[in-house]
């Protein structure tokens, strides 16, 4: 208790990790709130327009062109020419018709059907924490146990845990996941939606724990040479209470930095692999934030908009990849801000 009071009041002395705390405690509000949703929500609303409907029923959208007149209140206007484009919205009047406060992400030009910006990063937000942490977290477990008993022990068991370390280091991370789940996932066992987010998990825990591995074992070779060592080692503490009691807890250090930096790249990745059609999610337009960055910037959305601009029609949707790469930001920045208070914490060369 004394010990955990003593991290506390380090840790709390660092304004940055204080301002972390505050982000990731939100972040993770919003994925419980999340957890309650159903989970095959994807965010899409169709545009009662095109079905000539007004008022709006069913969670529908209304929408009208600009220089024309709304068919009704409550309704978003659309760019001339692009009628699957709805920007972002201070008028909290839309509320009754389904609002979009942040926009909405275009599922591909003259298509009527809207992707809600908002709905879909809340109801995102539990499923990029959770496969983020599992893979980090996962990654970061195996390669602190064999990273901490091959930098021990030595000789053999050094020479044989590193050179399948090594081995595992040279699989390319995205086209290993990328075979792994493209060849796996067409297999009757993987069609359930939670085996193959299953199998995607395993698929980069294999590419991850080889440099936390390797980060562990440069650490535990510099601490396995203290004094303290020494004291418990002549004392008669045997190899796995040494391991337990001083080489684990001085060597984890170094590893809460490659952390956060990996844990804000998992959700990028996932949009890689969803930006190069790889079945990962359901639909293309499963809410998780790497999903909706990737929905944001592929070939039926931005790259089109643009496109148009050479027929005197040009219109700039920065909210479809602003607010999703604002999302990952904050989680990448406050994950980084509370591993670095934990960091200076729990290391008492680094307390100030």
């Amino acid at each position: 208790m004394q010990q955990l009071a003593r991290t506390w009041y380090f840790f709390r002395r660092n304004p940055l990790a204080v301002v972390g705390v505050a982000i990731l405690a939100t972040i993770v509000a919003v994925a419980v709130f999340a957890l309650t949703q159903p989970i095959g929500w994807t965010g899409l609303q169709q545009d009662c327009a095109s079905d000539g409907v007004y008022p709006p029923v069913n969670g529908c959208l209304c929408t009208y062109s600009v220089g024309t007149t709304a068919p009704g209140p409550n309704c978003y206007q659309t760019p001339v020419g692009f009628p699957s484009v709805i920007a972002p919205t201070l008028d909290v009047s839309h509320g009754t018709s389904g609002p979009l406060p942040l926009g909405s992400l275009t599922v591909a030009p003259n298509n009527p059907n809207f992707y809600n910006t908002f709905a879909g990063l809340v109801r995102g937000s539990d499923w990029s924490l959770g496969i983020s942490v599992a893979i980090v977290g996962s990654g970061a477990a195996i390669g602190l146990l064999i990273g901490a008993t091959s930098g021990y022990y030595g000789g053999t068991v050094d020479e044989g845990m590193m050179r399948l370390t090594d081995i595992f280091l040279s699989f390319p991370q995205i086209l290993f996941v990328i075979i792994m789940v493209a060849v796996l996932a067409t297999l009757p066992f993987f069609q359930p939606f939670e085996y193959r987010v299953a199998l995607l998990t395993a698929a980069f825990i294999v590419t991850f724990w080889p440099t936390y591995a390797r980060i562990v074992r440069g650490q535990v070779l510099v601490v396995r040479e203290q004094k303290y060592v020494e004291a418990a080692r002549a004392m008669g503490a045997g190899g796995g209470r040494i391991l337990r009691k001083h080489i684990i807890p001085n060597s984890v250090y170094p590893i809460f930095i490659q952390m956060s930096l990996d844990i804000g790249s998992v959700p990028l990745l996932l949009g890689a692999l969803v930006y190069l059609n790889i079945p990962v999610f359901p639909t293309v337009y499963f809410p998780e934030w790497g999903s909706m960055a990737a929905l944001s910037v592929n070939g039926n959305t931005l790259v089109n908009a643009f496109i148009t601009c050479q027929f005197g029609k040009c219109i700039f949707p920065w909210w479809q990849f602003i607010f999703p790469g604002l999302a990952l930001f904050l989680y990448a920045i406050s994950v980084n801000f509370v591993a670095d208070g934990l960091r200076d914490a729990l290391d008492p060369r680094l307390r100030r």
